[in-house]
This record gives C-alpha cells, sequence and structure tokens, in this order.
C-alpha cells in the first residue's frame, strides 16, 4: 500500500492576460475545472481567481503527473468555453503554469490566499504577484515569460 500527500497550488493565465475571466463566468469555469479533475482521479479543493488568471490548490493523484493535470484542465476548459460562451471562441490560455508543493500544514493558508484572489488584484498585478510567489519558492525564471 502507498501513501501519499501531493497537495499543490497551481496558477496559470489566459493568453496575454486578457481580461476573459468575468465575475459571472469565473466560479462555472473553476466547477468545470474541478469536474476535469474528478475524471483524472485527482481533486480540485479550491478554484479562484481573477478577471485574467485562476489558482488552483489541487490533490493529485500519485500516477497522474502534474504536467497532464494542467494539460487537461486547461484544454477542457478551454474547449467547454469555446463551446458554451459564443462570445468567447477566442478564448485561450497562456503556454506554461507555475505550480508549488503544499505541505497539509500550509494548506489552509494557501486556500486563504486563493479566496482573497479579488481583493488582492486590486492592489497587485498579476505579474507582480507571480514574481513574489516564484521568488519565495526558489524557482528561476525568464522575466520574458512573466511580463508577456
Amino acid at each position: 500500500m502507498s501513501y501519499t500527500s501531493l497537495y499543490y497550488h497551481i496558477v496559470f493565465s489566459t493568453k496575454q492576460r486578457r481580461p476573459w475571466l468575468a465575475p459571472e463566468l469565473l466560479p462555472r469555469v473553476c466547477q468545470y475545472m474541478g469536474g476535469i479533475a474528478r475524471k483524472l482521479d485527482c481533486q480540485v479543493i479550491l478554484a479562484d481567481g481573477s478577471d485574467d488568471h485562476v489558482h488552483l490548490a489541487a490533490i493529485v493523484h500519485p500516477t497522474v503527473p502534474l504536467a497532464e493535470l494542467v494539460k487537461e484542465v486547461k484544454s477542457r476548459s478551454s474547449g467547454w468555453i469555446h463551446r458554451t460562451f459564443a462570445d468567447l471562441r477566442a478564448f485561450l490560455w497562456q503556454e506554461g503554469y507555475a505550480a508549488f508543493t503544499v505541505s497539509s500544514s500550509v494548506l489552509p493558508k494557501v486556500k486563504a490566499y486563493i479566496l482573497r484572489q479579488q481583493e488582492h488584484h486590486r492592489q497587485v498585478r498579476f505579474q507582480d504577484e507571480l514574481l513574489a510567489l516564484l521568488k519565495k519558492h526558489g524557482i528561476e525564471y525568464d522575466e520574458r515569460y512573466i511580463w508577456g
């Protein structure tokens, strides 16, 4: 028997950080992403964001590569958006993502952080937020991909 605790904080944005995720759309997209994850034996514990990006707190099944989970969530959710909302047929997610491992003891703080996204982004741009997260986790990055 194997036992795992594979919590992740995953962040990705819309193509060119366009503000496509209107307040009435974002909860539906987040819910749909949760369904995609469940089909892969993963679980989105919490998802939220702002008009140009999303944050997911997720449990990843040990047999599912993180990159596969993110690829499927982004691909299937954009397809659903195209089929469901005629005015969003041009919608795209940005290439790539950021993901950070999270211990169960820190998970409540990550969830609180995700829940405060609307308020948080009244004061902080997504790019600045992402830079802070990358630096906090000691991840090297290329600024060309941060600023688009």
